[in-house]
């Protein structure tokens, strides 16, 4: 291939995040981890946003099959069998409930002799929407939105969402018992464990009402009343119950693969790589400030005859929300990377959602160059006032640095590069 040339870095940054999407596309890269088709009943079910895009590349090698899969509004796929539905993500609405309600009807009566084929991908917590005895729709609402404004990891967010649900812990695959289940999974989550993809609802948890308590207080999520009883209620499978002893779980997608795909391409552009990482956790901010912090020392160090040095890194960040402003953990880390670098001659970075929202913005994230600041001030934005407001959407929609790609179709989690050109 022809080196993407350091002059032009904006669009090569675009390609390298387009290059790890691809990878991670379902028509790509699931048929290979299909088994043949079993005879007798065959049920489909799914949740994520690329739980439909799962069961289009099922359908291309199996055929139409029966069953029920629930994406985000927006992120359908033509289907031939099996049925999609539509529902709201990153707070759950009433479609996604009907919808789980039919899921588990659907799996009511199912034998040993019969066969569920769960496709689970990220997105599942928010889509698979079955509050345990005593909470609302609303109360579930209430408790997410909560959540996702606190600066909870993901990891920490899906112990009170388990402990909330009759679906989460293990309990879809519960429902499916006796018959067996293969669920292939599409990780977006640091460190890969499937516990934690979409809430783990194939996956028996160790973690106790209790834990979901603490993890409330420790964040200070503030809940409706009816919920520290409900914790009590709580009906997530632990491991060792014989109902989870015929699923198989495998993670066919992960952020490594996507990262080092990029990394692939960027070599062959002739840049040297740097990989930071694909389960970096931690506030959008302060991860900026440190790979900033890197990025100069880097820069520092080059000479005009060096290659240039090119950070990658994965995982999931998270904002603390105090402001009112329309943002996401990428774009508000290109944001706090653009401040911390102040114009810096010839650092470049890219911050983008693989799913392509990021936040709750119709979004992927945002580019930055030394020239970010400079077309900040000529448009009459602070910077610094937006990344107090958490208004880094706005920001970068008046400077032109916005990421917009409509539904992937895939999510395996964060994508970042910083690209350090010589001089």
């Amino acid at each position: 291939m022809t080196p993407a040339t350091p002059l032009d870095p904006a669009p090569f940054l675009r390609r390298l995040f387009d290059r790890a999407v691809e990878v991670a596309d379902p028509m790509r890269s699931l048929a290979r981890f299909l088994p043949d088709r079993p005879a007798g009943r065959v049920v489909v079910i799914g949740a994520g946003k690329a739980s439909a895009r799962m069961a289009e590349a099922v359908e291309a090698e199996w055929g139409p099959c029966e069953g029920l899969v629930i994406t985000r509004y927006g992120y359908g796929r033509p289907c031939r069998g099996i049925r999609i539905v539509e529902a709201a993500h990153p707070v759950p609405d009433a479609a996604g409930a009907a919808a789980t309600a039919q899921m588990l009807d659907l799996l009511a009566g199912l034998g040993d002799g019969d066969f569920v084929l769960a496709l689970i991908s990220g997105g599942a917590s928010a889509l698979l929407v079955a509050p345990v005895a005593g909470v609302t729709l609303a109360e579930k609402q209430a408790v997410n939105a909560a959540l996702l404004a606190s600066g909870a990891p993901i990891s920490a967010m899906n112990v009170v969402r388990k402990h909330l649900s009759r679906v989460k812990g293990g309990q879809l695959a519960a429902a499916a018992y006796p018959a067996r289940m293969l669920a292939l999974m599409i990780s977006d989550v640091p460190g890969d464990d499937p516990a934690f993809i979409g809430s783990g609802p194939t996956v028996g948890d160790a973690t106790t009402p209790a834990d979901a308590a603490q993890v409330l207080q420790r964040w200070s999520v503030p809940v409706p009343a009816s919920v520290p009883e409900a914790l009590l209620r709580s009906g997530v499978i632990p491991p060792c119950d014989p109902r989870l002893s015929r699923v198989e779980n495998v993670i066919y997608a992960a952020p490594a693969q996507s990262l080092a795909a990029a990394a692939e391409l960027a070599e062959a552009a002739s840049c040297e790589v740097r990989l930071l990482g694909d389960r970096l956790e931690g506030e959008a901010r302060e991860v900026a400030a440190e790979q900033a912090a890197l990025a100069r020392q880097i820069k520092a160090g080059l000479t005009p005859a060096d290659k240039p040095v090119l950070l990658l890194s994965g995982g999931e960040l998270t904002v603390t929300r105090t402001g009112d402003g329309i943002g996401g953990p990428n774009a508000e880390f290109c944001l706090a990377l653009a401040l911390a670098l102040d114009g810096a001659v010839g650092i470049h970075a890219i911050a983008c959602d693989t799913d392509g929202v990021d936040g709750a913005a119709e979004v992927a994230g945002a580019v930055i160059g030394p020239d970010t600041l400079g077309l900040a001030k000529a448009a009459g934005l602070d910077a610094a006032t937006a990344l107090q407001r958490n208004d880094a959407h706005s920001f970068f929609a008046a400077v032109g640095g916005q990421v917009v790609t409509g539904p992937t179709l895939t999510n395996v989690n964060d994508f970042r590069a910083v690209l350090i050109l010589p001089d």
